[in-house]
């Protein structure tokens, strides 16, 4: 078990028939030579802001923090990884799984689409983007209960995300000013916070981050089963874990870096450990501690390489809740029929603009 995370043995140990087919190591992922010059010319260069906690500026796309001396700067580096300009996902549905001794998945369909204004192939700096970090917007298209809700939000590196959320039946749009950290995502029962996304996202600044260093581990990697979006739900989906034959896991070092919650802040994970891939620096990992010690959270990212963009990603992830024996999945476009789009060049592409993303915008999709 000493390859593995603490979050995965008890995987292992805790769920009847859960399994983890390990296989060869192949590291698949690079950077085309415009993020390698970037990169370069970051050392000496990319910076964190006073408290340390976010990125004040750095040449982009490229990562900020070759060799990280904190964890915040390893996280950043992950926030920071090339994936393109911006993606769409279409008919993204996330599944969580029924209660113990139910039978009802929620099954939450929406369609997607994220711009990250620093990553334009020609290059700029991350302050002269207006440390934007990504503008997303979404919009329910089933159940029927969801149907029509919609949000876009815009997530900076140094204050709290704008979002802002329309709700067809009162035909409105509100601010929501709330809606970050540990905060319950709309739709799915407590299961889902907001900053527990595509493995973590949102802000650094309620956590002390130390970087424990760099380890071999067995981790998700070139895991094109869980972006098979030909395969159906039913197949994947089952009623304790992912099937086996949709995961893949392999040995390679990654970045350890442990967050523990700042005196006198509040965070329903007061412990976390993260896993960064060091060829990617995609999160490959994540296991929540809860008051107690106990863990509480374990998640997965699935790893590939991306041939649009000459990189890899990890937006398919899963979640296991080991407190209530549920789990879900989200970011993988199993059952959509659809694959996942990675935007290099946004010319063109109104969804790579950011006036697509504003709340004028918003009421106007939403009231089509």
């Amino acid at each position: 078990m000493g390859l593995l995370n603490p979050g995965q043995a008890a995987l292992v140990k805790g769920i009847k028939g859960y399994s983890m087919p390990v296989y060869p190591s192949r590291r698949t992922c690079g950077v085309p030579d415009f993020v390698a010059e970037n990169t370069k010319k970051n050392v000496g260069f990319a910076k964190m802001s006073a408290d340390g906690t976010a990125l004040a500026d750095a040449y982009t796309p490229g990562v900020p923090f070759l060799e990280p001396k904190t964890g915040a700067e390893a996280m950043w580096n992950a926030k920071m990884r090339y994936r393109g300009v911006g993606m769409e996902l279409s008919r993204l549905t996330t599944s969580i799984s029924p209660r113990k001794g139910g039978s009802d998945w929620i099954k939450l369909t929406s369609d997607l689409y994220t711009y990250m204004p620093w990553a334009i192939k020609n290059g700029t700096k991350f302050a002269d983007a207006g440390n934007v970090e990504a503008m997303t917007y979404f919009s329910y298209v089933s159940p029927v209960a969801l149907a029509g809700q919609a949000a876009t939000y815009t997530s900076s590196a140094d204050k709290p995300a704008e979002v802002f959320y329309y709700f067809p039946g009162q035909r409105r749009t509100r601010r929501m000013p709330t809606y970050s950290y540990d905060a319950p995502q709309i739709g799915y029962e407590n299961q889902y916070n907001v900053d527990e996304s595509y493995t973590f996202s949102g802000l650094l600044d309620r956590f002390d981050w130390k970087l424990v260093g760099k380890k071999e581990m067995v981790v998700p990697y070139n895991a094109l089963g869980m972006y098979d979006f030909n395969a159906k739900h039913e197949d994947v989906l089952q009623p304790e874990f992912v099937a086996a034959a949709q995961r893949r896991y392999e040995l390679h070092r990654v970045w350890v870096v442990e967050a523990t919650v700042k005196q006198g802040m509040r965070h329903s994970a007061p412990k976390r450990t993260f896993y960064i891939d060091e060829d990617s620096w995609a999160l490959l990992g994540a296991v929540d501690y809860d008051a107690q010690g106990n863990i509480s959270k374990v998640r997965e990212g699935y790893v590939i390489p991306v041939y649009e963009t000459g990189t890899c990603d990890s937006l398919a992830f899963t979640q296991y809740n080991l407190s209530e024996g549920r789990y879900l999945v989200d970011g993988s476009p199993i059952g959509s029929g659809k694959d996942i789009k990675w935007i290099v060049d946004g010319a063109g592409n109104p969804l790579m603009k950011p006036g697509f993303y504003t709340t004028e915008n918003l009421r106007a999709m939403s009231e089509r």
